[in-house]
């Protein structure tokens, strides 16, 4: 396999030896991406290799402090109803990298633009807890009608439809990050362009070359530039995770994630120090596509969760310290009983899988009628290796798949076009919530993969939404969470863990349930040595 770089192509072998690379501009620092991104406009982003990099570039209401945690951000600090439903953000006095002032009204502009539905965001949802949003996104009301407003320029007022206990930190994620209104005045979607682009935050975009690299440099007119020490940051889209590593050994790379799953024992014995694995608030899944017939009988979907092995998966195919999943929610969300569960967990596997068997010889399948389908996975060599164990396992049950492996960002596409049979995504939480996993089932979510539709889980959410005790709404939330289980809407694979490997010498990373290490917080000391 070969790959691209800027004038010259060069094999993977001799890494990348004689090829351009961006010129020095004081303290630099080389992170490997898990692909290119789709944009460098916050609207239209996904993936949290996107959010990764645009959130060094651009700066919410709130941000993530080094830890991930949220922590104040274009405002300096917040001010919240008795009834939770009126939030009052105080802007600070900063301004954008060509010096015009950030206000209110670039907020205000951003988020009647993502919830546009001609701007057809897919994150637009998460807004939907927004006085009006969801009206507004689904065209029944105008933008302007959207439960915001600037009573001056350095203060904004947000009405909630519901009581949203987790905004603060949802201000910190990408649908509610601001733009530059005084440039997409001037140059429509054009403003997200290189040569328009203009910043908030603590970095600016100085190039981006497509399925190569994206070039960042210093913003001087950030309001903490004065503590940010890197000069340069360069993301490099790099869809095969072992290639990754072998830039990573050869110096190329300072972080790289993912790291590819099956030289863990290499890297445990050789570089423990790069190794940045922590519980991570992921889950991965198997969906099922009701919009096909198969899978809207829920005997095929109880017989697939019961033939999936996750012990074998996480214990011998990933190897890396996931836990198997038999819910949908991960350990460690905020204000959450976590006591919802696929009813099997306790029946030994081969039980489970004799079910599974009896089942789809209830449907009229067995070695003589086989049932075949379809399996969308990516082209990262640990989601082929996985998708072949998974081949392996329901082959057990009378069903053959088909492989189709694609890479990252046409993954993506495939999946929320609902074009696929059976796919193997994960999720990975924008705000601490047991909400932010349960509302991809919501009927007409952005990234209801399946596009599951109960009304009656539906409801359980809405109930959940209205609640101010906390203790209440986890209830009701774990009720939700019972049925789709019930269901067997998905398939839980495993709980997730971080899976980056840092060079030593990069300072201030902190490994954290989110995965989020900002280059802001980061310094370099190659002093520390390279293992």
């Amino acid at each position: 396999m070969i790959r691209l770089r800027t004038l010259c192509v060069c094999a993977l072998v001799v890494l990348f030896a004689g090829c351009s690379r961006p010129p020095d501009r004081g303290v630099t620092l080389n992170r490997g991406n898990t692909a290119d991104i789709k944009s460098l406009d916050p609207a239209f982003i996904e993936g949290n290799w996107e959010a990764w990099l645009l959130g060094d570039v651009l700066m919410g209401l709130t941000t993530e402090g080094p830890r991930g945690e949220p922590i104040a951000g274009a405002a300096t600090k917040w001010d919240v109803s008795p009834n939770g439903l009126t939030w009052t953000f105080h802007l600070r006095k900063h301004v954008w990298s060509d010096g015009v002032p950030v206000t209110a009204q670039d907020f205000i502009f951003a988020w009647r633009r993502e919830l546009d539905p001609k701007t057809a965001a897919p994150y637009a949802y998460n807004l939907w807890v927004v006085k009006n949003a969801h009206d507004v996104n689904t065209g029944k009301l105008p933008t302007a009608a959207l439960g915001v407003e600037a009573t001056d320029d350095k203060t904004l007022v947000v009405h909630l439809e519901h009581p949203a206990p987790y905004l603060a930190e949802l201000m910190d994620h990408q649908v509610a990050w601001p733009i530059p209104r005084h440039t997409y005045l001037m140059y429509g979607d054009a403003w997200a362009r290189p040569r328009n682009y203009v910043s908030n935050g603590p970095y600016l975009v100085k190039d981006w070359i497509p399925n190569d690299r994206v070039t960042l440099v210093k913003n001087p007119r950030f309001y903490d530039a004065v503590n940010v020490r890197i000069d340069t940051v360069n993301y490099y889209a790099i869809t095969d995770s072992e290639a990754a590593l072998r830039e990573f050994r050869a110096g190329e790379l300072d972080s790289q994630n993912p790291f590819p799953n099956d030289e863990i024992d290499w890297m445990r014995a050789n570089i423990p120090r790069a190794l940045k694995i922590v519980p991570y608030l992921g889950t991965a899944y198997l969906v099922m596509n009701f919009q096909r017939a198969p899978f809207r009988d829920i005997r095929l979907r109880e017989a697939i969760n019961l033939a999936f092995d996750r012990e074998s998966l996480t214990g011998k195919v990933r190897r890396i310290g996931e836990t198997p999943a038999y819910h949908i929610v991960p350990p460690g969300i905020a204000n959450y009983p976590g006591g919802a569960a696929l009813d099997f967990q306790a029946v030994p596997f081969a039980a489970r899988l004799a079910k599974a068997q009896a089942l789809m010889r209830q449907m009229g399948y067995g070695p003589a009628h086989r049932l075949g389908f379809t399996f969308l996975t990516s082209t990262n060599p640990d989601s082929r290796r996985a998708a072949a164990a998974t081949q392996g396992m329901l082959a057990k049950i009378y069903i053959d798949l088909t492989l189709d492996s694609v890479e990252s960002g046409t993954f993506l596409v495939k999946m929320q076009q609902h074009d696929f049979d059976l796919g193997f995504p994960s999720w990975i939480a924008d705000f601490n919530d047991a909400s932010n996993y349960l509302d991809l089932l919501r009927t007409g979510a952005g990234e209801n993969y399946g596009a599951y539709s109960s009304p009656k889980y539906d409801a359980l959410l809405a109930e959940a939404q209205q609640q101010t005790d906390p203790i209440v709404r986890g209830r009701i939330m774990e009720r939700a969470e019972q049925m789709a289980l019930d269901d067997y809407v998905w398939v839980p694979a495993y709980f997730m863990v971080t899976r980056d490997v840092v060079q030593p010498y990069v300072k201030g990373w902190i490994p954290n349930a989110k995965d989020f290490n900002r280059t802001r917080w980061l310094s370099i000391d190659k002093s520390t040595g390279s293992r």
